[in-house]
């Protein structure tokens, strides 16, 4: 097989120690949280260690990749790891969650501004806007009146940073952006079933389908910032 060379828009393979330890740590975090009782403390630790991880590739493999989106795309990873630990706390930490992962997806969106101007390209905006659109039919019934404008302002938020992933991809159609694309879209589906899950119409396999999204999100998201180039 032909390796990807530097006109091929298909991500480079990352060494494998970083993807399997993502894997590993993705995979007790998520049995932690199904075991529950004494397991817990599985869930409490690999997840904010799983996005941690993903941080620690793009420091480790990121050095010839363009800084600013590096760094942009670092402190959206450790945004979110913030966000991690929120949203697993016992109590309700849910607005400190969707706060910390607001901003970690401003830091995203600063970053992949950098790459493209905003709006490159019209149709991820437009296909994002109905998909976020048909987000909140569904959970604005089920909504409480407080958090109905901080998950307007978030929906809205993630859908722009997915639709400029989006477009990074269309106008460089480079390895960096097929990977930041996928994570965009990644983030999307996990953010949209977590709210579903939590508002609307709960389910079982929810937090399972959740997580992994999600740290597919951070992943190809993080890939993104080891692979561009200015």
């Amino acid at each position: 097989m032909s390796q990807p060379t530097a006109r091929d828009p298909r991500p480079s393979p990352a060494p494998r120690g970083w993807g399997a330890a993502v894997a590993l740590s993705a995979a007790l975090a998520i049995a932690g949280a199904y075991a529950g009782g004494a397991a817990i403390w599985l869930h409490y630790l690999f997840k904010p260690a799983t996005t941690l991880l993903v941080a620690a590739m793009v420091w480790r493999l990121g050095a010839a990749a363009d800084p600013r989106y590096r760094r942009a795309i670092s402190a959206g990873l450790l945004l979110s790891t913030a966000g991690d630990a929120f949203l697993m706390l016992p109590g309700d930490w849910f607005v400190f969650g969707l706060a910390s992962f607001l901003c970690a997806h401003v830091a995203y969106l600063a970053g992949l501004c950098r790459r493209v101007r905003p709006f490159a390209a019209a149709w991820p905006f437009l296909a994002y806007a109905v998909l976020a659109g048909a987000v909140l039919a569904v959970l604005w019934p089920h909504l409480p009146g407080e958090l109905r404008v901080p998950v307007v302002v978030y929906v809205t938020v993630l859908a722009a940073m997915a639709a400029q992933a989006a477009a990074v991809w269309r106008r460089r159609a480079d390895a960096a952006g097929v990977a930041a694309a996928i994570g965009g879209a990644c983030f999307v589906f996990s953010d949209a079933t977590l709210a579903i899950d939590r508002f609307a119409a709960p389910f079982a396999a929810a937090q399972a389908l959740v997580l992994i999204s999600y740290w597919a999100a951070q992943w190809w998201i993080g890939r993104s910032a080891t692979l561009a180039r200015a």
